[in-house]
């Protein structure tokens, strides 16, 4: 019987697998900068050349981005799952809006879902925070826009995601933040033209979902997400049949 020799493991590898989960886990967040060498050495315990080895190894895999004189970055474009010019499709069409919707049907439920099983103390006090802000929005005498109503939205779903504890989850939740944010803008405005309650109605729905989260009812917080976006198909759903309708009637004085 032949035994092959265990290779001796690199310091600087096991500092990549480090930085790495923390990558994947959502800790580091794309275009976010890592601590300086010296700072960054002292708290893994390590040499500045076992760091800086461990840095290139991750700038050869495309995970970080070493700026001359300003620092290492985690790469931008990490989980940037939609190209610019895509995004202006999907915005613009009222198809693609659709399938976003039945797309964060299933997504959303599953983030509130394992959010409520697996949400830490830290995660509680983001998510309030999160919620704290969109909130804001919501007050009666808010100067928010919509552009910063639908950003405090999209965040909070964030949070949720964050929570989650699901990698997968979180990137394709990142990966969809800003086609996720204008979605929202573009909702919110249409949404409180057709139906004057719907502020109130968004405002409880959130409300609802935050605090079945934090309560670790995890069945009942993956139901209310599927009724809060069961809830603004609907009433664009309304307002599309309303604006064919009011189109053919118009095509008819002709």
């Amino acid at each position: 019987m032949t035994f092959g020799q265990v290779r001796q493991r690199r310091l600087s590898d096991d500092i990549v697998s480090q930085l790495e989960s923390m990558i994947l886990e959502g800790t580091l967040k794309p275009g976010e900068r890592l601590p300086a060498e010296r700072v960054l050495a002292e708290q893994f315990g390590v040499s500045r050349p076992s760091l800086r080895e461990a840095i290139q190894k991750l700038a050869a895999k495309g995970l970080l981005v070493s700026r001359q004189g300003g620092g290492n970055y985690v790469a931008a474009e990490l989980g940037s799952t939609f190209s610019d010019p895509l995004l202006h499709l999907l915005e613009s069409n009222p198809d693609a809006q659709r399938d976003l919707l039945e797309f964060r049907h299933t997504l959303e439920g599953s983030c509130a879902f394992y959010a409520a099983q697996r949400a830490t103390p830290v995660d509680h006090e983001r998510l309030q925070a999160a919620f704290d802000e969109l909130q804001r929005c919501y007050a009666p005498n808010s100067k928010a826009s919509r552009a910063e109503e639908g950003a405090a939205d999209a965040r909070f779903h964030l949070a949720i995601a964050e929570a989650s504890h699901n990698a997968v989850l979180l990137h394709t939740i990142r990966g969809l933040f800003d086609l996720l944010k204008h979605n929202v803008v573009t909702n919110i405005g249409g949404m409180y033209l057709q139906r004057s309650e719907t502020r109130d109605q968004l405002r409880e729905q959130h409300q609802a979902l935050f605090e079945a989260i934090i309560g670790r009812r995890a069945e009942e917080a993956r139901e209310l997400s599927h009724r809060h976006i069961h809830y603004v198909q609907e009433v664009l759903e309304e307002a599309q049949q309303e604006a064919k309708r009011l189109a053919r009637s118009q095509r008819r004085g002709f």
